[in-house]
C-alpha cells in the first residue's frame, strides 16, 4: 500500500520564525524601554517634588533687637532654591502643612519651632542657662510615606541638606559674635557653635504597620488591574467558547459546542454582561484575602469593597473592547496599555515629579495612576474627596463611557460590513444547506473525540 505523504513540520515555515520574532523583538523592546526608562534616573528628572516649608518661630530679643532666625531660614532655602527646579519649596503655615500632609499633597516638609530664634542667640548669650536646662536649636524635619516611600525619601534629604546648610550659616555668624567677646570660647565651644542646630526627623503622617510602608495602595491597585485583565481573557475564551468558536481541551479530550452565528455586538455585550458579574466576585475576594486573611491595614471596608468591584470591571470592560476591535492582538495591546506603560507612570514606587516627561505625560490619563491615588486616599488619608478619590472615580467614569463607545463602535462598523467572525450561511441556503450541515456536524462530533495534534 502506499504511504502516505508525511506532513512537513512547522518549524519549517518562515512565516511562524518572523512573525513570532518580531513579537517578541517588540515586546521585549517596549518593556525594557518603558519599565527601566520610567526609573533608570529620578534624582536626574526630579523636578517640582512639592515639601513644606514651615517657620512658626516667634523670634527674640538680642543685642538690643528683636531678631527672627526662622525667617533667615527661609530666605536663604529660597535663595538656594532659585537655580534649583527640583523641590517646590511652598512656605506655609503648620496647620496647612499638616493637612496637605495629610492628603498627600507633600512629601515632606521642614519645620523652624516657635522657641528657635531663642535657642539660637542663648547659645552666645553672657549668661548661658544652667547646664542641662538650656534646650538646643532644632529643626524638625517630616516625612510622608503616605505619598510614596521613594518621594518621601527624597523630600527628607532634600529638607535635611537645607537644614544642615541653614546650620552652617548661622555657625558663622554665631562664631563671628563669639570671637568679638573678650573672653575666647573653648574649642569644644566652638565646635559646638560652628554647627549648632540639630536636625531631627519625624513622621508627618504616619501608616499601619501592615501598610508595606506605604506601598500597599500600589500593590492592591496592581491586583486589581491583573484581576480586570485576567478576568477579561477568561470571559473572551469562555464566550466564544460557548458559541462553539472555539472548542476546549480536558486533557486528551477535546469539547466544541454547536456555532451559534452571532453578531459581533451581541458577542461583546454578552462578554462585558458576565464580566460585571465576575466583578463582584473578584472585588470581594481581593477584600477578604488581602484584608480578612492578611490582616492589611485598611479603613471604610464598603467603599474599598465598591472601589475593587468598579475597578475590576471598568479595566475588564475596557480589555473586552480592545479584544473585540482589533481580536488576538488586542491581548498584547491591553498588556501595554494597563501593564507595560501604566507601572512606571503610576507614580506609585518613584514619584511622577522624578519622571520623564513622557511617563508624566502618560500619568495625566494612565488608569494606574488615578486607581492607586484613589486606593491611598481610601487607606491611608480617611477617603477624604479631593485626597485623588473624587479624581479616580471621575477618571473611571470616562474610562468606562470610552470602552463602551469604542467596543460598540467598532463592533457594528465590523457587522454593518459583513466582517463576521464565523461566515453566516448563504440568504436563503438556510442552515440545512449541505456543506452547513456537514460544517455543524463535524464541529458536534468533536464534543467527545480524543484532541489530536
Amino acid at each position: 500500500m502506499p504511504q502516505p505523504t508525511p506532513t512537513p513540520s512547522v518549524l519549517r515555515r518562515p512565516q511562524l520564525w518572523i512573525g513570532t520574532g518580531l513579537i517578541a523583538a517588540v515586546v521585549s523592546m517596549l518593556f525594557a524601554l518603558l519599565y527601566v526608562g520610567g526609573n533608570v534616573n529620578p534624582k536626574g528628572n526630579l523636578r517640582d517634588l512639592p515639601v513644606a516649608l514651615v517657620n512658626a518661630d516667634r523670634g527674640a530679643d538680642a543685642g538690643g533687637r528683636h531678631v527672627n532666625l526662622g525667617e533667615q531660614v527661609v530666605s536663604g532655602i529660597q535663595k538656594a532654591a532659585k537655580g534649583d527646579k527640583s523641590i517646590d519649596w511652598q512656605v506655609v503655615s503648620r496647620e496647612e502643612a499638616d493637612e496637605r500632609l495629610g492628603k498627600g499633597k507633600l512629601f515632606g516638609a521642614l519645620v523652624i519651632p516657635d522657641d528657635f530664634s531663642t535657642t539660637v542667640t542663648g547659645l552666645t548669650a553672657p549668661q548661658p542657662a544652667p547646664q542641662g536646662k538650656a534646650a538646643p536649636p532644632t529643626l524638625t524635619v517630616l516625612t510622608n510615606q503616605a505619598a510614596g516611600s521613594i518621594g518621601s525619601s527624597m523630600a527628607s534629604q532634600a529638607a535635611q541638606k537645607a537644614a544642615h546648610s541653614a546650620s552652617g550659616q548661622l555657625g558663622q555668624e554665631l562664631l563671628k559674635q563669639a570671637g568679638s567677646q573678650k573672653t575666647p570660647l573653648p574649642t569644644a565651644a566652638q565646635l559646638k557653635l560652628a554647627d549648632p542646630v540639630t536636625v531631627t526627623v519625624a513622621d508627618g503622617h504616619p501608616v499601619g504597620p501592615r501598610s508595606a510602608m506605604g506601598l500597599s495602595a500600589f500593590y492592591y491597585a496592581l491586583v486589581l488591574v491583573v484581576c480586570g485583565m485576567l478576568g477579561a481573557n477568561v470571559v473572551n475564551s469562555q464566550v466564544d467558547t460557548a458559541l462553539g468558536y472555539l472548542h476546549t481541551d480536558f486533557g486528551p479530550f477535546r469539547k466544541r459546542e454547536p456555532v451559534q452565528h452571532t453578531s459581533r455586538v451581541r458577542t461583546l455585550a454578552i462578554g462585558m454582561a458576565l464580566m460585571l458579574g465576575l466583578s463582584l466576585v473578584m472585588g470581594t475576594l481581593v477584600e477578604v484575602a488581602t484584608v480578612g486573611i492578611l490582616d492589611m491595614d485598611a479603613s471604610h471596608l464598603g467603599l474599598l469593597w465598591l472601589y475593587s468591584v468598579a475597578t475590576i470591571a471598568v479595566v475588564g470592560i475596557g480589555s473586552l473592547a480592545l479584544f473585540a476591535a482589533f481580536g488576538t492582538p488586542g491581548m498584547l495591546l491591553a498588556t501595554i496599555v494597563f501593564v507595560a506603560m501604566a507601572v512606571p507612570s503610576s507614580g506609585a514606587t518613584v514619584p511622577v515629579q522624578a519622571l520623564p516627561g513622557f511617563f508624566r505625560a502618560l500619568a495625566e490619563f494612565e488608569p494606574l495612576r488615578q486607581i492607586t491615588e484613589g486606593l491611598r486616599s481610601l487607606l491611608y488619608y480617611g477617603a477624604q474627596s479631593d485626597a485623588g478619590l473624587t479624581r479616580a472615580w471621575v477618571s473611571m467614569g470616562v474610562a468606562l463611557v470610552a470602552a463602551l463607545l469604542f467596543g460598540f463602535a467598532v463592533t457594528r462598523l465590523y457587522d454593518r460590513r459583513g466582517l463576521h467572525r464565523i461566515p453566516r450561511p448563504e440568504a436563503g441556503a438556510g442552515v440545512d444547506t449541505p456543506a452547513a450541515a456537514s460544517a455543524e456536524a463535524s464541529e458536534s462530533s468533536e464534543a467527545t473525540a480524543p484532541a489530536t495534534s
